[in-house]
């Protein structure tokens, strides 16, 4: 062979191999699977273990990184952020990959976005720390190009908008993003740092605020493209073109010549061959099956083009929604317009990738909801098309109505024409759950109207006119072509408006199966109400945009800013105590800098034992039914199967047995050999890796059989007519209070017939169920579980197994947020990885993909409350009854504790007589279990919603009605027996009259009133809401072991999840050796506090119910003293000797000398007489309702939480921040739908929405008070983990005063009292505002017009 013919043979090879590098390093991708992402090749193939994998949609953020690419022509790098889960490997050849731990680490020092991350305590679990240090990160690189004006020194040039806007699509359960904001602004240049909240780096209230104390932020301090691989790209320049085609799977065309040429091959076929771009697309449509060859068609130069000319702007379909943005930023109102609205399609990292041509073929072929399509169609664009044959040009109109094209079919480009300014309107409105983006449209719809003006009358005229809408249930945007034609040549009035309207209606028909298809098509109808309006005169008011009332306001506004886009603001009051330091100081969490640098490893952080298998669950998607056979389509993932565990793989002496307590009751690990409820495992497949074992599940089909099986019990309904249900043991049944019949026969007046239900809610905590299962000598295994009951997975694994509880060893270290998904839901998994590790005797993985366990999870238990309540006539509650249906799934579960915990918190008023008849129905749905406040939130709001119906019933103010039935301490004694405590410690009367009693909340409440007055189409809501949760303190384990060094070991019972265990029991650890060592903070650095291990200290029962912290504390003070007791005499000795006092090194070397036990254990029980005790705290929300489409911005929330003397202030505010905006979720847009099977069908990121920052409160105070000091809680501590939950039915409460307002104006059939269930969503709220109020105000406004003016004098 020549040279030349080497050449070409090296080229070839080269370009079969993807080189990039990662944090720096050279990599090559060889022998990859041509789908494996860039997540999967980091975590696999790279010791990169930051980017996670959250959702695989592209929708948490978890798995962000940046990706660099160099052009050699300019020498210039391009950074944009990216999902790692969604990007393949194969695309990225010659690209730099930069992920949390490239930026900063422990070896090398950690990145000011991290220390500032840690620094504002915006790290809980940390689960998702990497993926926003990333967004942030990436947010600082585009913001610092080099440019006109160099910022202030230590800050970046990002504004605080767009600080809010940088993690905009991250996802975050822990934090309630508050202190994720402040790290973030606290780059901006132009933030005022005295309006950050609390933070490590100086003293709120007492230092000056300055940037200087924060870690130093410089520009371009991060080599983002190494240098090695800038030459081998120039290298490369002048080689011969490589071969479009390469053997590893991936095919690089660099013309729609070489595509085709493609498409003619043999081996081209469109179920096995991928064409993508950037593959965004696989977010939304999962790929069903592997793919073995894939086409990058974004090195296409004729897709790629950016054209400007007079008549407008072309854009190649294979431009990136971010270029597109960046290109009509920089133009006409339209374009601008245009901008605006993409720049609201999905999240930063998904635009820099999705491209605009990949976004339209997906409306054209998949029917998928694009804004995108409807903006560009309304605004006239065209598209140039290639098809196998010919190239076409059609108007995007006629391109959607087409039949869906095929693979073959390549759009190229997109026109926009040029509409200049003059006499051209243009609008777009979209409406979704989340405001700044990241959510799929309800409705979305853009509209452009030429006018003229009429010289007589001074009104528009419409000449021209195109009205789009998109996403309301159809396949494609459409026109509303009559709508359009009836208004051309027309001046706008109402009665005009109404008949657009009405022929609007009969367009807008979503198809059936759309869900809340009257919602949509009410949207539709306002935003042409808003639009028509705005041509004609005094149709409808200018929005009203005032600030959140009161002196913590966002400033004085000028109507330019509307609600929903104010900036967030925050304020914190926390009381200091040195008492017991260092307990109770602020510090900032353990190991927080690890967590944001990606270090922190989680279960599926430990690398691959060898020979690990990967398993994934084939679930039932019926809820009741015998399991015939499974078997697995002909496909390349069926390939991939190793083996199908199932329940005949049990050992023999093991039970089929996947969760569960004994006292309580089972639940089967394989639905053998009837499925009974859809989500149910039936068997585990085994593969080679996890993504395998992902595919090769979904390939399986199970026969089914429903012969001689009673039909499925799925609700609380059909349960009760069955009589479905679960014993309460007596020792978990709450007891009545008072005679109910004598206090309803003191009643001035009564309710008999009142009605509340509440559904369901998802854990979402961000790392998925996981579990690692390695099996070891002598019949025993070691399972690595992401878990907050190790000891219960110990005894169930073992169950399971036929083994001895002294075979397994459960180790957690940590856990990616639990809220109680991580208790009972965990062993399944743990329980498969073990029989499949045992049958197999190879180590076995399983880390859930987000559609299982969400389909698996269960969630909170759904509650239906029918109530009969007396009172009188000033609102003083005389007796109840509440008639509780609960509906528990399939197994007890934890259920048999929640009707306590619900009664418990609805005792917070003075019924004076309460009387229950509880249901705990069996049914066939996954089990309920304990989510964050499990009982406690649901009873709370049912006492709320019994409140607000009295004080309907009576006309009076509900506050008033709350306030005059708070417990004196003699009832509260009456309703809660012990727990109620000592009379000083009650301090809820006090909490709320801080609140709803003060000048501040009549002149707001006041506020809101004269703002209703004036404002038609926003209304607004202020309520308070008190609170009790009654906890309850278990024994727990604890163990301080001193090292020879004198650094110091700490293990206890329970686990780290995010909410500061482990950083409490550090600082209780330096407090409890205090005697021994002065320096208690240099004490702090030496503790180190190890993971939970069953076999290495036992009992350590569950992580949960709040309490779990202040038990281990008081283990590990317990132990300490022991430690003090044995070593206080040689450090006597020691000091008596040298008349100075005894360094700890000395102390502990003597100690070790004198072979004293420098390990101590305790276990600690709480005394019998204070088992229980009550929680107090109120807080205030103030909302701001859309009457046209149902969204709410939460203007305000003002919290007030009694934590007692808290022993972290700082961890504590997080959790009750955190507490709060998980409750704002249940109570507001967490929408857990089912079908009519019982599948869960909100399954992922795309359907199920946890809030964002842009849907927390704008203002959003804090204030922890310190009650009276109690010796018999621990150092007067409280719990603060679940209770602050509760607060956020206030926001519940303020929508409905926010209804009601409405519901007065438009004249809704009882506007004072109506039934506001669990969640209040969008769609909820405008259908209690009413869907037909724009119809009802045209026909007001036509009527008036009508009534012929009085004569004339």
């Amino acid at each position: 062979m020549g040279s030349l013919g080497k050449d070409a043979a090296a080229a070839a090879a080269a370009a079969e191999r993807v080189v990039l590098a990662v944090n720096g390093a050279r990599h090559e991708a060889a022998g990859v699977d041509p789908s494996t992402t860039l997540l999967e090749f980091l975590r696999a193939r790279t010791p990169v273990r930051g980017p996670k994998l959250g959702c695989g949609e592209g929708g948490c953020g978890a798995c962000v990184v940046l990706i660099s690419k160099y052009d050699p022509a300019t020498d210039e790098v391009t950074e944009f952020s990216a999902s790692s889960c969604l990007t393949l490997v194969g695309s990225l050849n010659h690209c730099s990959v930069t992920t949390s731990e490239g930026i900063g680490n422990t070896r090398d020092g950690y990145h000011p976005v991290q220390q500032r991350l840690a620094g504002f305590h915006a790290s809980q679990c940390g689960f998702c720390t990497p993926g926003m240090c990333m967004s942030i990160f990436s947010s600082l690189v585009k913001a610092d190009k080099p440019g006109d004006h160099a910022p202030p020194p230590g800050f970046s040039k990002l504004t605080c908008s767009e600080a809010e806007h940088a993690v905009s699509g991250n996802l975050c359960r822990c934090t309630g993003y508050r202190p994720i904001l402040d790290a973030c602004k606290s780059f901006a240049a132009d933030v005022d740092l005295e309006d950050l909240g609390l933070n490590s780096f100086w003293k709120k209230g007492t230092d000056r605020a300055d940037v200087g104390k924060l870690p130093e932020y410089s520009s371009g301090s991060v080599c983002t493209f190494p240098e090695f691989l800038k030459s081998e790209i120039k290298g490369q320049m002048n080689d011969i073109p490589a071969a479009i085609a390469g053997e590893d799977g991936w095919y690089h065309p660099r013309s729609i010549q070489e595509l085709h040429s493609l498409f003619d091959s043999n081996w081209f076929d469109e179920n096995s061959v991928k064409i993508v771009a950037s593959n965004t697309g696989a977010g939304v449509y999962k790929d069903q099956d592997l793919y073995d060859k894939y086409i990058d068609i974004k090195e296409i130069v004729e897709l790629s083009v950016i054209n400007r000319s007079s008549k407008g702007v072309e854009i190649g379909a294979a431009v990136s929604i971010s270029k597109a943005i960046e290109v009509f930023s920089d133009g006409t109102p339209v374009f601008r317009k245009i901008a605006s609205h993409l720049s609201k399609v999905a999240s930063p990292f998904v635009r820099n990738t999705a491209t605009v041509g990949g976004n339209v073929i997906m409306a054209q072929r998949l029917q998928f909801p694009s804004d995108i399509a409807t903006v560009l169609l309304a605004a006239g664009s065209t598209v140039s098309i290639q098809t196998a044959s010919k190239m076409l040009c059609l108007t995007l109109d006629e391109f959607l109505e087409q039949p869906p094209c095929d693979a073959k079919t390549i759009l190229l480009s997109i026109f926009v024409p040029d509409w200049g300014s003059d006499n051209v309107i243009f609008e777009t409105s979209r409406v979704a759950p989340r405001p700044f983006g990241n959510a799929v449209s309800y409705v979305n719809s853009a509209f452009l109207a030429r006018t003229s003006g009429d010289g007589a009358s001074g009104e528009l005229i419409i000449e021209d006119i195109c009205l789009a809408f998109g996403a309301y249930g159809v396949d494609h945007t459409t026109r509303a072509r009559k709508v359009e034609e009836f208004l051309k040549g027309k001046s706008v009035s109402a009665p005009v408006i109404l008949e657009a309207v009405r022929l609007l209606k009969d367009t807008i028909m979503p198809s059936e199966g759309t869900t809340h298809p009257e919602y949509r098509v009410s949207l539709a109808v306002s935003f042409l109400f808003s639009f028509l309006s705005s041509l004609g005169n005094n149709l409808i008011e200018p929005a009203k945009a005032i600030a959140p009332n009161g002196p913590c306001a966002n400033g004085s506004m000028n109507g330019q800013v509307a609600s929903k886009d104010l900036q967030i603001r925050s304020r914190q009051e926390l009381v200091f105590n040195d008492e017991y330091k260092p307990v109770g100081k602020p510090i900032t969490k353990s190991g927080a800098e690890l967590q944001a640098s990606g270090e922190a490893v989680y279960v599926d952080d430990i690398p691959a034992p060898k020979d690990c298998l990967y398993g994934a669950f084939i679930y039932s998607t019926h809820p009741h039914a015998h399991i015939k056979s499974v078997n697995f389509r002909s496909s390349l993932d069926s390939e991939k199967v190793i083996g199908v565990i199932t329940a005949k793989d049990i050992p023999a002496g093991g039970k089929n047995v996947g969760a569960g307590i004994n006292m309580l009751g089972t639940e089967a690990l394989f639905g053998d050999p009837v499925s009974e409820f859809a989500g149910q495992n039936i068997g585990i497949v085994i593969a080679e890796t996890q993504k395998y074992a992902y595919m090769a599940a979904k390939q399986a089909v199970i026969e089914y059989s429903t012969e001689n099986l009673e039909p499925p019990i799925l609700t609380i309904e059909d349960a009760i007519r069955q009589n479905s249900y679960f014993q309460i043991p007596p020792y978990f049944a709450p007891r009545p209070v008072g005679d109910f019949e004598q206090g309803m026969s003191q009643a001035d007046h009564k309710i008999l017939s009142g009605e509340v239900k509440l559904e369901t809610q998802y854990y979402f905590y961000m790392e998925t169920q996981t579990a690692l299962a390695i099996p070891d000598e002598d019949n025993c295994i070691t399972v690595y579980s992401s878990t907050q009951l190790p000891e219960i997975i110990q005894n169930v694994v073992a169950d399971c197994l036929g083994i001895p509880y002294h075979n397994v060893r459960v180790i957690t270290r940590r856990v990616g947020g639990g809220f109680g998904g991580k208790g009972m839901k965990s062993t399944h998994v743990a329980c498969a990885c073990a029989v499949a590790a045992f049958k197999l005797r190879r180590p076995v993985r399983m880390y859930l993909d987000r559609k299982t366990d969400m389909i698996m999870a269960g969630g909170r238990h759904p509650m239906k409350a029918k109530y009969s309540v007396g009172f009188k006539s000033d609102g003083t509650l005389t007796a109840l009854h509440v008639d509780l249906g609960i509906n528990a799934g399939i197994s007890p579960d934890l259920s048999p504790m929640i009707p306590a915990a619900t009664i418990a918190s609805l005792k917070k008023y003075n019924w004076g007589a309460l009387g229950f008849d509880i249901k705990l129905c069996k049914t066939n749905v996954s089990s309920k279990s304990a989510v964050r406040a499990p009982g406690d939130v649901q009873g709370s709001f049912i006492a709320e919603a019994i409140i607000e119906h009295v004080a309907s019933a009576l006309g009076a103010d509900t506050n008033a009605v709350r306030r005059k039935n708070l417990h004196s301490v003699e009832s509260l004694t009456q309703f809660y027996g012990d727990a109620a405590g000592d009379a000083p410690t009650y301090s809820l009367i006090d909490i709320f009259d801080k609140l709803a009693s003060s000048p501040e909340y009549r002149s707001r409440a006041e506020a809101v009133e004269r703002f209703n007055g004036g404002s038609r189409w926003k209304k607004r809501g202020i309520s308070c809401v008190p609170i009790t949760y009654e906890v309850a303190l278990r024994p727990t384990p604890g163990k301080v072991s001193i090292l020879n060094d004198g650094s110091i070991a700490v293990e206890v019972g329970g686990v780290e999840l995010g909410q500061g265990l482990y950083t409490k029991v550090k600082q209780m650890t330096a407090f409890g050796l205090r005697e021994l060592c002065p320096d208690a903070d240099g004490l702090l650095d030496k503790v180190r506090v190890i993971q939970a291990d069953t076999l290495s200290l036992i009992q350590g029962s569950l992580t949960g119910g709040s309490t779990t912290s202040e038990s281990s504390c008081e283990a590990v003070r317990q132990s300490c003293a022991v430690l003090v007791e044995r070593l206080k005499p040689i450090k006597e000795g020691l000091e008596a000797k040298s008349g100075a006092a005894a360094p700890w090194s000395a102390l502990i070397a003597q100690a070790k000398m004198a072979s004293v036990n420098l390990s101590a254990h305790a276990y600690w029980k709480p005394d019998p007489a204070f088992v229980k005790y009550i929680n107090y705290g109120a807080a205030v929300s103030e909302v701001e309702i859309d009457v046209l489409t149902g969204a709410t911005t939460i203007l305000r929330s003002d919290l007030v939480y009694d934590c007692g003397q808290s022993l972290n202030p700082a961890v504590d505010l997080g959790q009750v921040e955190g507490a709060f905006v998980q409750g704002v979720g249940f109570f507001t847009n967490e929408d857990y739908a089912t079908n009519a099977d019982g599948l869960v069908v909100n399954d992922g990121t795309w359907t199920y929405k946890i809030p964002t920052v842009d849907t927390i409160p704008k203002q959003f105070n804090v204030e922890l008070i310190s009650s009276a000091r109690d010796k018999k809680r621990v150092l007067s501590s409280k719990a603060y983990g679940e209770p602050p939950l509760l607060l956020a039915a206030s926001v519940h409460c303020a929508m409905r005063e926010a209804i009601r307002a409405a519901r007065t104006d438009f004249s809704v059939n009882s506007p004072l009292t109506f039934q506001m269930d669990v969640p209040a969503t969008m769609a909820d709220v405008k259908e209690l505002c009413g869907l037909d109020v724009v119809e009802r105000h045209l026909q007001s406004l036509s009527s008036a017009a009508e009534v012929p003016a009085p004569p004339v004098a």
